[in-house]
Protein backbone atom coordinates (compact mmCIF):
# COMPACT_ATOMS: atom_id res chain seq x y z
CA UNK A 1 0.00 0.00 0.00
CA UNK A 2 1.17 3.53 -0.76
CA UNK A 3 1.80 5.37 2.52
CA UNK A 4 4.93 7.47 2.16
CA UNK A 5 3.22 10.16 0.05
CA UNK A 6 1.13 11.19 3.08
CA UNK A 7 3.98 12.09 5.40
CA UNK A 8 3.67 15.77 4.44
CA UNK A 9 0.32 16.92 3.03
CA UNK A 10 0.46 20.48 1.64
CA UNK A 11 -2.19 23.12 2.37
CA UNK A 12 -5.08 23.03 -0.11
CA UNK A 13 -8.81 23.55 -0.39
CA UNK A 14 -11.71 22.36 -2.52
CA UNK A 15 -15.32 23.33 -2.98
CA UNK A 16 -17.66 21.00 -1.06
CA UNK A 17 -18.25 18.07 -1.54
CA UNK A 18 -14.75 17.72 -2.98
CA UNK A 19 -13.33 15.48 -5.67
CA UNK A 20 -10.81 12.67 -5.76
CA UNK A 21 -9.11 14.04 -8.87
CA UNK A 22 -8.16 17.29 -7.10
CA UNK A 23 -6.38 15.68 -4.12
CA UNK A 24 -2.65 16.37 -3.76
CA UNK A 25 -1.17 13.85 -3.24
CA UNK A 26 -3.65 11.40 -4.72
CA UNK A 27 -5.19 8.78 -2.45
CA UNK A 28 -4.77 5.01 -2.59
CA UNK A 29 -8.06 3.11 -2.87
CA UNK A 30 -6.57 -0.29 -3.58
CA UNK A 31 -6.87 -0.16 -7.36
CA UNK A 32 -3.40 -1.68 -7.74
CA UNK A 33 -2.18 -2.07 -4.16
CA UNK A 34 -4.81 -4.56 -2.94
CA UNK A 35 -4.59 -8.26 -3.77
CA UNK A 36 -7.85 -10.16 -3.36
CA UNK A 37 -7.84 -13.44 -1.42
CA UNK A 38 -11.43 -14.57 -1.98
CA UNK A 39 -12.56 -13.48 1.49
CA UNK A 40 -16.06 -12.29 0.48
CA UNK A 41 -17.19 -14.74 -2.22
CA UNK A 42 -20.79 -14.15 -3.29
CA UNK A 43 -21.43 -11.44 -0.66
CA UNK A 44 -23.89 -8.71 -1.67
CA UNK A 45 -22.86 -5.40 -0.12
CA UNK A 46 -24.48 -1.96 0.02
CA UNK A 47 -22.08 0.91 0.82
CA UNK A 48 -23.41 4.41 1.44
CA UNK A 49 -21.10 7.25 0.47
CA UNK A 50 -19.22 5.00 -1.92
CA UNK A 51 -18.22 7.61 -4.46
CA UNK A 52 -14.91 8.62 -2.86
CA UNK A 53 -12.53 8.16 0.03
CA UNK A 54 -13.19 5.29 2.43
CA UNK A 55 -16.37 4.30 0.63
CA UNK A 56 -14.63 4.03 -2.74
CA UNK A 57 -11.76 2.00 -1.30
CA UNK A 58 -14.18 -0.33 0.47
CA UNK A 59 -16.16 -0.90 -2.72
CA UNK A 60 -13.00 -1.71 -4.68
CA UNK A 61 -11.43 -4.08 -2.17
CA UNK A 62 -14.74 -5.84 -1.44
CA UNK A 63 -15.15 -6.44 -5.18
CA UNK A 64 -11.59 -7.78 -5.34
CA UNK A 65 -12.57 -10.18 -2.54
CA UNK A 66 -15.48 -11.57 -4.57
CA UNK A 67 -18.42 -9.38 -3.50
CA UNK A 68 -21.03 -7.61 -5.62
CA UNK A 69 -21.56 -4.03 -4.50
CA UNK A 70 -24.03 -1.19 -4.73
CA UNK A 71 -23.05 2.30 -3.62
CA UNK A 72 -24.98 5.45 -2.85
CA UNK A 73 -23.76 8.92 -3.72
CA UNK A 74 -25.10 12.45 -3.68
CA UNK A 75 -26.33 13.58 -7.12
CA UNK A 76 -23.54 16.18 -7.24
CA UNK A 77 -20.97 13.43 -6.71
CA UNK A 78 -21.98 11.46 -9.80
CA UNK A 79 -18.61 11.88 -11.52
CA UNK A 80 -16.68 10.40 -8.59
CA UNK A 81 -19.30 7.63 -8.31
CA UNK A 82 -18.70 6.69 -11.92
CA UNK A 83 -15.00 6.54 -11.08
CA UNK A 84 -15.73 4.03 -8.32
CA UNK A 85 -17.86 1.96 -10.67
CA UNK A 86 -15.12 1.96 -13.30
CA UNK A 87 -12.51 0.87 -10.74
CA UNK A 88 -14.73 -1.94 -9.47
CA UNK A 89 -15.42 -3.15 -12.98
CA UNK A 90 -11.71 -2.97 -13.84
CA UNK A 91 -11.18 -5.33 -10.91
CA UNK A 92 -13.71 -7.75 -12.41
CA UNK A 93 -16.60 -6.85 -10.11
CA UNK A 94 -20.05 -5.33 -10.47
CA UNK A 95 -21.10 -1.99 -8.99
CA UNK A 96 -24.60 -0.50 -9.00
CA UNK A 97 -24.94 3.27 -8.51
CA UNK A 98 -27.80 4.77 -6.48
CA UNK A 99 -28.05 8.57 -6.31
CA UNK A 100 -29.56 9.68 -3.01
CA UNK A 101 -29.41 12.30 -0.28
CA UNK A 102 -29.91 10.18 2.84
CA UNK A 103 -31.33 12.87 5.12
CA UNK A 104 -34.92 11.62 4.95
CA UNK A 105 -36.59 8.35 5.85
CA UNK A 106 -38.16 8.21 2.40
CA UNK A 107 -34.75 8.36 0.71
CA UNK A 108 -33.40 5.55 2.87
CA UNK A 109 -36.41 3.35 2.17
CA UNK A 110 -35.96 3.92 -1.57
CA UNK A 111 -32.25 3.10 -1.39
CA UNK A 112 -32.96 -0.09 0.54
CA UNK A 113 -35.43 -1.31 -2.07
CA UNK A 114 -33.22 -0.35 -5.03
CA UNK A 115 -30.23 -2.11 -3.52
CA UNK A 116 -32.19 -5.29 -2.80
CA UNK A 117 -33.48 -5.33 -6.36
CA UNK A 118 -30.09 -4.59 -7.93
CA UNK A 119 -28.18 -7.14 -5.85
CA UNK A 120 -30.89 -9.77 -5.51
CA UNK A 121 -30.71 -9.58 -1.72
CA UNK A 122 -28.24 -8.25 0.83
CA UNK A 123 -25.59 -9.74 3.09
CA UNK A 124 -23.71 -6.68 4.32
CA UNK A 125 -24.78 -3.08 4.92
CA UNK A 126 -22.00 -0.51 5.33
CA UNK A 127 -23.27 2.86 6.57
CA UNK A 128 -20.46 5.18 5.58
CA UNK A 129 -22.08 8.37 4.22
CA UNK A 130 -21.32 11.39 6.38
CA UNK A 131 -21.39 15.17 6.43
CA UNK A 132 -19.02 17.52 8.21
CA UNK A 133 -18.11 21.19 8.03
CA UNK A 134 -15.65 22.87 10.37
CA UNK A 135 -16.15 26.13 12.30
CA UNK A 136 -13.87 27.75 14.84
CA UNK A 137 -16.39 28.64 17.55
CA UNK A 138 -19.67 27.40 19.02
CA UNK A 139 -21.52 30.53 17.91
CA UNK A 140 -20.40 30.10 14.31
CA UNK A 141 -22.15 26.75 13.75
CA UNK A 142 -25.28 27.39 11.62
CA UNK A 143 -28.49 25.78 12.88
CA UNK A 144 -29.21 24.23 9.50
CA UNK A 145 -25.80 22.54 9.55
CA UNK A 146 -26.51 20.86 12.89
CA UNK A 147 -29.70 19.42 11.43
CA UNK A 148 -27.93 18.28 8.26
CA UNK A 149 -25.05 16.65 10.14
CA UNK A 150 -27.31 14.65 12.45
CA UNK A 151 -29.75 13.73 9.66
CA UNK A 152 -26.98 12.41 7.42
CA UNK A 153 -24.74 10.81 10.03
CA UNK A 154 -27.21 9.39 12.56
CA UNK A 155 -30.80 9.38 11.30
CA UNK A 156 -29.85 7.95 7.90
CA UNK A 157 -28.10 4.85 9.27
CA UNK A 158 -30.94 4.28 11.75
CA UNK A 159 -33.58 4.36 9.01
CA UNK A 160 -31.52 2.22 6.63
CA UNK A 161 -30.86 -0.49 9.22
CA UNK A 162 -34.52 -0.36 10.24
CA UNK A 163 -35.62 -0.93 6.65
CA UNK A 164 -33.07 -3.65 5.84
CA UNK A 165 -32.99 -5.64 9.08
CA UNK A 166 -35.52 -8.13 7.74
CA UNK A 167 -33.41 -8.79 4.65
CA UNK A 168 -30.14 -9.05 6.56
CA UNK A 169 -30.93 -12.10 8.71
CA UNK A 170 -27.61 -13.85 9.22
CA UNK A 171 -25.79 -10.86 7.72
CA UNK A 172 -23.75 -7.92 8.94
CA UNK A 173 -24.02 -4.18 9.53
CA UNK A 174 -20.89 -2.02 9.67
CA UNK A 175 -21.07 1.67 10.62
CA UNK A 176 -18.36 4.26 10.09
CA UNK A 177 -17.77 6.20 13.30
CA UNK A 178 -14.55 8.15 14.02
CA UNK A 179 -11.68 8.94 16.35
CA UNK A 180 -13.72 12.11 16.86
CA UNK A 181 -16.09 10.12 19.09
CA UNK A 182 -13.23 9.68 21.58
CA UNK A 183 -11.03 12.71 21.00
CA UNK A 184 -13.30 15.43 19.60
CA UNK A 185 -12.03 18.54 17.86
CA UNK A 186 -13.79 21.77 18.77
CA UNK A 187 -14.03 22.85 15.12
CA UNK A 188 -15.97 19.63 14.41
CA UNK A 189 -18.33 19.97 17.36
CA UNK A 190 -21.50 18.63 15.72
CA UNK A 191 -19.73 15.98 13.61
CA UNK A 192 -17.89 14.56 16.61
CA UNK A 193 -21.08 14.26 18.62
CA UNK A 194 -22.78 12.31 15.81
CA UNK A 195 -19.93 9.82 15.79
CA UNK A 196 -20.28 9.28 19.54
CA UNK A 197 -23.99 8.69 18.99
CA UNK A 198 -23.19 6.09 16.34
CA UNK A 199 -20.93 4.18 18.72
CA UNK A 200 -23.86 3.91 21.12
CA UNK A 201 -26.22 2.92 18.30
CA UNK A 202 -23.87 0.12 17.20
CA UNK A 203 -23.75 -1.43 20.68
CA UNK A 204 -27.54 -1.16 21.00
CA UNK A 205 -28.18 -2.65 17.56
CA UNK A 206 -25.77 -5.52 18.21
CA UNK A 207 -27.88 -6.44 21.24
CA UNK A 208 -31.18 -5.94 19.42
CA UNK A 209 -30.28 -7.84 16.24
CA UNK A 210 -28.06 -10.56 17.63
CA UNK A 211 -30.95 -12.99 18.01
CA UNK A 212 -31.55 -12.66 14.26
CA UNK A 213 -27.95 -13.63 13.58
CA UNK A 214 -27.06 -10.10 12.45
CA UNK A 215 -23.67 -8.83 13.57
CA UNK A 216 -23.31 -5.06 14.07
CA UNK A 217 -19.91 -3.41 14.33
CA UNK A 218 -18.20 -0.09 13.66
CA UNK A 219 -14.95 1.12 12.15
CA UNK A 220 -13.52 4.29 13.72
CA UNK A 221 -11.04 5.91 11.33
CA UNK A 222 -8.51 8.48 12.43
CA UNK A 223 -7.16 11.11 10.01
CA UNK A 224 -7.68 9.57 6.57
CA UNK A 225 -6.81 11.37 3.34
CA UNK A 226 -10.07 11.89 1.46
CA UNK A 227 -11.78 14.80 -0.39
CA UNK A 228 -13.78 15.48 2.78
CA UNK A 229 -10.68 17.01 4.36
CA UNK A 230 -9.80 19.86 1.96
CA UNK A 231 -13.51 20.38 1.17
CA UNK A 232 -14.59 20.96 4.78
CA UNK A 233 -11.55 22.28 6.65
CA UNK A 234 -9.59 25.52 6.51
CA UNK A 235 -6.51 25.35 4.29
CA UNK A 236 -4.13 25.81 7.23
CA UNK A 237 -5.70 22.82 9.04
CA UNK A 238 -5.08 20.62 5.98
CA UNK A 239 -1.38 21.50 6.05
CA UNK A 240 0.38 18.47 7.59
CA UNK A 241 -2.93 16.65 8.13
CA UNK A 242 -2.40 13.48 10.18
CA UNK A 243 1.15 14.30 11.23
CA UNK A 244 0.10 14.41 14.90
CA UNK A 245 -0.55 10.66 15.02
CA UNK A 246 1.97 8.28 16.59
CA UNK A 247 2.67 6.94 13.09
CA UNK A 248 3.33 10.48 11.92
CA UNK A 249 1.06 10.56 8.88
CA UNK A 250 -2.52 10.39 7.64
CA UNK A 251 -3.92 7.05 6.56
CA UNK A 252 -4.84 5.93 3.07
CA UNK A 253 -8.47 4.96 2.37
CA UNK A 254 -7.38 1.43 1.47
CA UNK A 255 -5.86 1.03 4.93
CA UNK A 256 -9.30 1.58 6.44
CA UNK A 257 -11.04 -0.61 3.86
CA UNK A 258 -9.13 -3.59 5.24
CA UNK A 259 -11.14 -3.30 8.46
CA UNK A 260 -14.45 -3.47 6.59
CA UNK A 261 -13.32 -6.58 4.72
CA UNK A 262 -12.52 -8.31 8.00
CA UNK A 263 -15.82 -7.37 9.67
CA UNK A 264 -17.84 -8.29 6.58
CA UNK A 265 -16.12 -11.66 6.19
CA UNK A 266 -16.89 -14.96 7.88
CA UNK A 267 -13.58 -14.53 9.74
CA UNK A 268 -15.48 -12.13 12.02
CA UNK A 269 -18.38 -14.53 12.66
CA UNK A 270 -18.12 -14.04 16.46
CA UNK A 271 -17.43 -10.30 16.39
CA UNK A 272 -20.36 -8.02 17.19
CA UNK A 273 -20.85 -4.80 19.15
CA UNK A 274 -17.22 -3.83 18.53
CA UNK A 275 -15.62 -0.57 17.40
CA UNK A 276 -12.43 -1.25 15.43
CA UNK A 277 -10.09 1.74 15.40
CA UNK A 278 -7.91 2.53 12.38
CA UNK A 279 -6.28 5.65 13.75
CA UNK A 280 -2.52 5.62 13.19
CA UNK A 281 -2.00 4.96 16.88
CA UNK A 282 -4.46 7.42 18.42
CA UNK A 283 -6.33 5.70 21.28
CA UNK A 284 -9.90 4.49 20.81
CA UNK A 285 -11.35 3.94 24.28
Amino acid sequence: MSTSDLSSIPPQSQEWPGSETALTPSADHGESSWTGRDRLPGKRILITGGDSGIGRATAIVCAKEGASVAITHLPEEAEDARGTKAAVEAAGGTCHLIAADLRTQEANVRVAHEALEALGGLDVLICNAAYQMAYDSLEAFPGEQIERTFATNVFGPFWLVQELAGALRGGSVIVTTSIQAYSPSEHLLDYASTKAALNNLVVNLASELGERGIRVNAVAPGPIWTPLIPATMAEEKVDGFGSDTPLGRAGQPVEVAAAYVFLASDEASYVSGTVLGVTGGKPVF
